[in-house]
């Protein structure tokens, strides 16, 4: 996608709503999962670029621990989680690495990958078929921002999994869930060294080797100097 058209991007999202109209109307389908493993480094086969999409009978277990904790918020708060937590990253802006008019890009303070990156509407939207056509072209355009951003990291063409979570197609209400991207890229200080989940991480827990803070500073820098030479 770093290398894509603003319009070819937008056009792979146009199919990614398609598939997610068609199969989540199915009765048998609660969760529909669009992602894309770049690079052989993240166990990707194909050399060109490419994604899945995956629909299950059941709601995944990453998407289950968000939906609870949303859900929590939600009925405690009343308020939808990610939309506030959103304003508080905005305010901060130091975790902030790109934004446009109806998406921000940002590095969670959970992030343990070294450059992780979520992508987050500026409206409560819970499916990409919720937005409006604007709102699309918004948000190919944040993706193209996020991986050339990446790419400039280490001059390199980065590797990451991306995964969309919209709200499940469970045919139940999720006025708590709020449509989001998580990129985990496993690059961690150039382009030949990654980082292992192993030895304790594995077995205990994961550990980050650079703050979220630190992270979106180079994230930005990165994004300056890709903005410079185009």
């Amino acid at each position: 996608m770093a290398k894509m058209s603003l319009e070819d991007i937008r056009a792979v999202v146009d199919v990614w709503e398609q598939q997610f109209v068609e199969l989540g109307t199915r009765k048998d389908i609660a969760y529909v999962q669009v992602f894309e493993n770049r690079d052989a480094m993240m166990g990707a086969s194909n050399p060109h670029p490419h994604g899945q999409i995956w629909a299950s009978r059941s709601i995944p277990n990453e998407v289950m621990t968000e939906l609870r904790g949303q859900q929590t918020h939600f009925k405690e708060k009343h308020e939808v989680l990610l939309c506030a937590y959103l304003a508080i990253e905005v305010a901060r802006g130091e975790r902030i690495v790109g934004a446009n008019a109806g998406f921000v890009a940002l590095v969670p303070y959970w992030a343990v990958w070294p450059f992780e990156v979520m992508i987050l509407p500026r409206r409560p939207v819970a499916r990409l078929e919720d937005m409006t056509a604007a709102e699309k072209l918004e948000f190919a355009d944040i993706l193209q921002t996020v991986t050339a951003t990446c790419d400039a990291v280490f001059e390199t063409p980065f590797s990451y999994s991306m995964g969309l979570h919209p709200a499940p197609y469970d045919e139940e209400e999720h006025p708590e869930w709020q449509f989001h991207v998580h990129f985990c890229p496993p690059l961690l200080r150039s382009a030949t060294i990654r980082k292992f989940m192993v030895g304790f991480e594995l077995l205990g827990g994961p550990q980050r080797d650079i703050t979220p803070e630190s992270a979106a500073d180079v994230l930005r820098k990165a994004s300056a100097r890709t903005l410079a030479t185009t």
